[in-house]
């Protein structure tokens, strides 16, 4: 089976012949049968069926804990065993069931949220777990993978929406130290269409800069003269460079038109204060914000904090409660505005840290076993799956991958995790390789 789209999407076939545009269709129309679409489109202006169709759009909202947090601290302590810290735990909402002392709103909403204690992965360095968490899959020599919020754009993408199918807040947008994060091929073989649009920082500011200086009226000629003649060079010498192209334009003119939607500063000042003043609290409020907006992924990084080789305890006492307190308020945000059941949550980093301290008391990095969260869409709630040894030195219970965690990912947004890429000329490719089987005690 080829992948496709949940909402009508056919952005797996390159051909445009296939997709039934809707000015052609018109075009062909009997002026009965016009009529009919013209009150078929119409629907779209019914503020209930807007809101019905709205309320069916599933989401996903990635919180990526870049530079990778320690399950020790958070998901997973060990309390009084050597591998553990000096911040003891607390008990959750879910019997039986301990967070770090340093989550205590976490603790609290513990019900709604899943945790698995048994990730286990391959990669031991940044950039290589990255790319190997970001896409799903080992590397296949000679090609590049989407990442998941390129394939989810894919799959879950709006037909000429105007928002970004694809959004990257970062408040580093031009990159850190990890090539990674830079820009970079992020959409594969998808192309340029599922590329990310990347904001934060002063990124962010030029979506509300307008060229006074150019009239609408010369703006939309010039415009109209760029689209015919890319069109006639994609069209006589198949390029597919020219489409990716055509696509960022198109991507531009869609950020300009929701500009609006990308200003924290409009939203309530209720509500930032209630998330808090850092850059990743701000930015997990808007994904918030976009998604009640239409957005199908929006991801959320913080830089390389949680990097923690050197004084792993004092850095975390400061960046633990930070993400506790910006979980509690996104859960529950999604939860009261009826969003959480069609919104898939996570929070993860590349890998887990070290059981043990380094002589400059800090974790090292540590895939062999750490932990993660995700709740919301088609996922159960208040499930602990996985377990580690008494020190966390090692999977002793239900062991996953980043295989088993696409999967779960695809299939709890509705989407066929093992269906295959339409590419033209290239070997078989599946959204999750190697038949991986979901985390089937998450899953509604």
């Amino acid at each position: 089976m080829k992948p496709q789209s949940s909402n009508l999407n056919l952005g797996q076939c390159r051909t445009d012949e296939h997709v039934l545009h809707r000015r052609l269709f018109l075009k062909g129309l009997t002026g009965g049968a016009a009529a009919t679409v013209a009150s078929f489109t119409g629907l779209f202006h019914n503020p209930v069926f807007a809101a019905q169709t709205k309320k069916a759009q599933k989401h996903c909202i990635l919180l990526w804990l870049c530079g990778a947090p320690s399950q020790f601290e958070t998901w997973d302590p060990k309390i009084g065993r050597p591998s553990s810290g000096p911040f003891g735990s607390i008990q959750t909402k879910i019997p039986g069931i301990h967070f770090s002392s340093l989550m205590p709103r976490c603790a609290s909403i513990a019900d709604k949220l899943n945790i698995v204690r048994s990730m286990k992965t391959a990669q031991t360095e940044h950039l290589q777990a990255i790319t190997l968490l970001q896409r799903g899959n080992p590397e296949r020599a000679g090609f590049t993978r989407p990442t998941l919020g390129s394939a989810l754009s894919q799959a879950m993408g709006q037909l000429e929406s105007p928002m970004p199918n694809f959004i990257f807040l970062d408040p580093i947008p031009g990159g850190n130290e990890f090539e990674t994060f830079k820009a970079g091929n992020w959409a594969g073989w998808l192309g340029a269409e599922h590329a990310p649009v990347r904001l934060g920082g002063d990124y962010t500011q030029f979506l509300n800069a307008n060229s006074e200086s150019i009239p609408q009226h010369d703006r939309e000629a010039r415009e109209t003269l760029r689209k015919f003649l890319t069109a006639k060079f994609e069209r006589d010498h198949r390029s597919t460079i020219a489409r990716s192209q055509n696509a960022a334009f198109e991507r531009m003119k869609g950020l300009t038109a929701s500009a609006n939607l990308f200003d924290v500063t409009k939203l309530p000042a209720k509500d930032r204060e209630r998330f808090g003043p850092g850059s990743f609290a701000q930015h997990a409020l808007m994904a918030r914000h976009l998604v009640e907006n239409g957005a199908p992924f929006v991801m959320v990084a913080n830089g390389m904090n949680w990097d923690n080789h050197v004084f792993q305890h004092e850095i975390h006492q400061m960046l633990v409660p930070e993400l506790d307190h910006v979980l509690f308020h996104l859960v529950n945000d999604l939860e009261e505005r009826g969003l959480l059941d069609s919104t898939l949550v996570i929070a993860m980093g590349e890998f887990g840290r070290t059981p043990w301290l380094n002589p400059s008391r800090g974790r090292d990095h540590y895939p062999n076993a750490w932990s993660m969260m995700m709740t919301g869409c088609g996922l159960k709630r208040g499930i602990v799956t996985g377990a580690t040894d008494a020190d966390g030195v090692d999977v002793i219970e239900k062991p996953y991958n980043e295989q088993n965690l696409f999967a779960t990912i695809f299939t709890a947004l509705g989407i066929d995790p093992h269906a295959e890429y339409d590419l033209v000329g290239m070997p078989t490719f599946h959204r999750v390789e190697d038949k991986a089987a979901p985390i089937r005690e998450l899953l509604a």
